[in-house]
């Protein structure tokens, strides 16, 4: 598996854990062909079809250009909301990660997707 460096990841750790606080619940890096778990809270199990939800969330490569140039600007973050929780996607260039909360207040997930992208841009996943 191609993953951040050990310094990244702990980046990538500390930006969600300082955006979300306890309400973090996993953090996944993803890229066009892999996909690694790097963060789960202990109270959770560890079924989630990590696979599955990367095809999902690596439609964002496309939705990155698809919406280049609109007058909405530039596509920043996916916010998915669910029965027990949110997900955000934040994609850089080739990679992206995942990140999963329990309930929080908006300008948080603002908060959380530009520091992850700061340290995505930061570094090549190759």
């Amino acid at each position: 598996m191609t993953q951040p460096p050990d310094e990244r990841v702990d980046e990538l750790l500390s930006a969600a854990r300082t955006a979300t606080g306890d309400e973090l619940r996993s953090l996944t890096y993803f890229t066009r062909d892999e996909v690694e778990q790097l963060y789960l809270r202990s109270d959770l199990s560890r079924t989630a079809d990590l696979i599955g939800f990367a095809e999902n969330e690596r439609q964002g490569f496309h939705s990155q250009s698809m919406y280049a140039n609109t007058q909405l600007g530039d596509y920043r973050f996916t916010v998915r909301v669910f029965d027990n929780g949110y997900l955000t996607r934040v994609i850089a260039n080739d990679h992206g990660v995942w990140v999963t909360t329990d309930s929080m207040e908006i300008d948080r997930f603002e908060e959380l997707a530009s520091a992850l992208a700061a340290i995505l841009r930061s570094f090549d996943p190759a």
